[in-house]
């Protein structure tokens, strides 16, 4: 298993997605869960074989999903304050 640093290296960036569901009690409500994985953008093959898994094992039908993703790990960016504060 590749560490974090290892697989951010490779592109791999934080995934966050929030999945909108019918409740199987109360098909009338919706009720949202949120999960986090590092992920490839743009395949998002751990948020594909999570859903995968949700739509086989969990009762509850999916009605959306968003995804939002963190940045693709870079050296940092530095900025000279006294040009920013001057302007």
């Amino acid at each position: 298993m590749e560490t974090e640093f290892a697989l951010r290296l490779k592109g791999w960036r934080l995934a966050t997605a929030e999945v909108l569901y019918y409740m199987p009690d109360h098909p009338a409500l919706l009720q949202s869960f949120t999960w986090q994985t590092l992920d490839l953008a743009p395949s998002y093959p751990r948020i594909h074989k999570f859903l995968e898994f949700w739509r086989a094992e969990i009762e509850a039908v999916i009605h959306s999903v968003r995804l939002a993703t963190g940045e693709e790990l870079a050296p940092a960016k530095v900025h000279n304050v006294a040009t920013i504060l001057h302007h």
